[in-house]
């Protein structure tokens, strides 16, 4: 296990700054977020971007386990859903344009749907991750999807019933462990069914609970990351583990990038060296 940090928290920093500083923070990997309004968005990274990353990389020593593509996969109308997808299925092969000795994982959430329509999306749900599965599949990529509060794949179960269902060796779970404690479910309820089938994790804190509650950074709140990291290694969970930034974070006045991830770094790194990582 090592700890990285996710550029989700940077939507404004240039790449080419962000990689060397976490790099120097003692940061070991990184997630790249590749939406619309990032500078590394989708779009940006052509052929010689790509080249460019990989040898920044290279250069910061910086690992690349996964790629923060996240866009919904229950859009209501079908022209919308096919540019998400081709969009999700453009990001796959990217991730493997940058594979090093393998791929990154591609992460992404459900969609933005209620948690009360799960009875009505899941078998449509489990139709289009499936699909997307396949083609990761095809191009040797990890899918990891990522319940998040609020939406209709909102806790333990109903991923678990989902990666079941689909049932591709492709699909995996990115595990933000802050979407079930925004919700009041101990980690003892999360851990043991997913932390088998992870391949990523988000880590931040939360404080309240859904739907009055708010994301704080990894360290400003009281969640037990050594015990956190203890059971999810009991559990079989050997990946890494990364530092994510929400917007609400970012939405702060005084919210500064590098501050933040200095932060994180100091709050977090000493309690994952002690669990082993």
């Amino acid at each position: 296990m090592a700890l990285g940090y996710s550029t989700w928290g940077m939507p404004d920093v240039p790449i080419e700054e962000a990689l060397p500083r976490l790099a120097a923070i003692g940061y070991a990997h990184v997630e790249l977020t590749v939406l619309p309004r990032y500078t590394t968005a989708l779009e940006r990274l052509d052929a010689a971007a790509r080249v460019r990353l990989r040898e920044l990389l290279r250069a910061t020593g910086l690992a690349l386990p996964a790629v923060a593509g996240h866009t919904s996969l229950l859009a209501p109308d079908a022209a919308t859903h096919a540019a998400h997808f081709a969009r999700l299925c453009a990001t796959a092969d990217l991730c493997v344009d940058l594979a090093g000795d393998a791929p990154p994982v591609l992460n992404t959430t459900a969609g933005g749907r209620h948690e009360d329509d799960w009875e009505q999306v899941r078998e449509l749900l489990v139709e289009r991750v499936g699909a997307l599965a396949e083609y990761c599949r095809q191009r040797g990529v990890i899918l990891a999807i990522e319940p998040h509060v609020g939406s209709a794949l909102s806790t333990p179960e109903r991923t678990r019933w989902l990666i079941d269902n689909v049932g591709s060796p492709a699909l995996r779970v990115n595990f933000d462990i802050s979407h079930f404690e925004a919700q009041g479910l101990p980690m003892d309820a999360s851990i043991p069914l997913l932390a088998p089938i992870a391949v990523h994790t988000h880590l931040k804190d939360v404080r309240g609970r859904y739907p009055d509650f708010e994301f704080l950074l990894p360290g400003e709140g009281d969640f037990d990351y050594p015990r956190f990291f203890r059971r999810m290694r009991e559990y079989g969970y050997a990946g890494e583990h990364t530092v994510e930034v929400s917007v609400m974070v970012q939405r702060r006045t005084d919210y500064e990038p590098f501050a933040a991830a200095e932060f994180c770094y100091r709050a977090i790194a000493p309690h994952l060296a002690a669990a082993g990582g």
